[in-house]
């Protein structure tokens, strides 16, 4: 599968084309970036034009490869403008000052790489964009700053695509990267997303968490749960292990697994990751289950032969509740063998129409 680069990389790449066509009077075709990993790229430049003698914009577009990233193809710009004043900071003259402009998300809750406040253009961009200007000759200015404001035309339309608004960035997407390369389906991206929404959550005061594997889960765990705020809730995908790993580490007092009865019986298990591709047939587990806690062995082999985890519910419920207690129960087995004890974890089982069938565990 081909992988792709990150928005951070479209903006660095943006800026030095920009930057390329003040210093060196032409504006380029493409640009030659050097990655975070210390690899470099081609990156095709979209647009490019002088608009004054010292200011230039120039676009890229945003090539995410073969990963379902709601920014592929979407036109990430630099405006590079040279100041003629100085911007003074605690370490002296100021010579890159890095900013977000339209469609460009800023931060407004504690918690993430990005201070309150500031546009939301992490510190692996910044330093691609310094690397960038630098590598196309900022030397030759002398000590005269160099303004660049990253902007994304339809930035606020694809955030609400996105996670960010629960992060706290409003009014665009985030800049990011921290390779500079997307892989396609990249776990990595999905677990920073998970490590920043733990961040967040931990610095607005949340202590009881609630995981959720999707959008639909987290919905009904939302309505169960009404008094809890928003960065309460964090969607772990399929990232079982890892995220239970990643809460016990930030020492939250309180989690609760809200899921549905098929991801249940694959936590169940103890599967540190619960995608289809990656976990093994759970019905079989489920089948010996129903045996060992019913003595019934038409049930199990009725389970056993099911096609879905969705049919083999319908022979356990509502007529076999113990072997539904059963997977709840082993659902927070599991995760507290991959969190430690110190981490206070319930579950809750939904039915596949978001009705609540098992909580090990009532509010406090």
């Amino acid at each position: 599968m081909k992988s792709g680069f990150t928005t951070g990389t479209a903006a660095a790449a943006a800026a030095k084309a920009a930057f390329t066509c003040l210093v060196a009077q032409k504006c380029p075709q493409k640009v030659d970036i050097r990655l975070l990993t210390g690899n470099r790229l081609q990156i095709p430049v979209d647009s490019c034009r002088r608009l004054a003698d010292t200011q230039a914009v120039c676009t890229v577009v945003k090539d995410a490869g073969d990963d379902p990233d709601v920014t592929h193809g979407a036109r990430i710009g630099a405006i590079v403008t040279l100041e003629k004043h100085f911007f003074k900071s605690a370490a002296g003259v100021q010579k890159i000052i890095i900013s977000g402009g339209q469609g460009v998300g800023r931060v407004t809750k504690p918690g993430l790489e990005v201070p309150v406040g500031e546009a939301a253009i992490n510190p692996g961009p910044r330093e691609m964009i310094r690397q960038g200007l630098e590598e196309a000759g900022l030397g030759r200015l002398g000590r005269s700053p160099v303004s660049v404001e990253i902007f994304v035309p339809r930035g606020e339309v694809l955030a609400k695509k996105t996670l960010n608004a629960r992060l706290g960035i409003v009014g665009g997407i985030s800049i990011l990267g921290t390779t500079g390369v997307v892989k396609p389906m990249s776990h990595e991206a999905y677990i920073a997303t998970i490590r920043a929404s733990l961040d967040v959550a931990l610095a607005v005061g949340v202590q009881h968490l609630v995981f959720t594997t999707g959008r639909r889960s987290e919905r009904f765990a939302q309505k169960h749960w009404p008094r809890l705020p928003e960065e309460a809730f964090v969607q772990i995908g399929d990232f079982f292990k890892d995220a239970l790993v990643l809460a016990a580490a930030r020492g939250f007092e309180r989690l609760t697994l809200a899921v549905f009865f098929g991801k249940a019986v694959k936590m169940a298990q103890g599967v540190p990751h619960t995608h289809a591709a990656k976990s093994t047939l759970t019905l079989a587990h489920l089948s010996r289950w129903a045996l060992e806690l019913t003595g019934d062995r038409q049930l199990g082999a009725r389970i056993a032969a099911a096609n879905t985890a969705r049919q083999a519910f319908d022979y356990l419920h509502p007529a076999h509740p113990q072997v539904i207690a059963a997977v709840g129960r082993k659902i927070v087995a599991a995760a507290t063998a991959f969190a430690g004890e110190a981490l206070d974890i319930d579950s809750t089982i939904f039915d596949f129409n978001g009705n609540i069938i098992y909580v090990s565990k009532g509010p406090r």
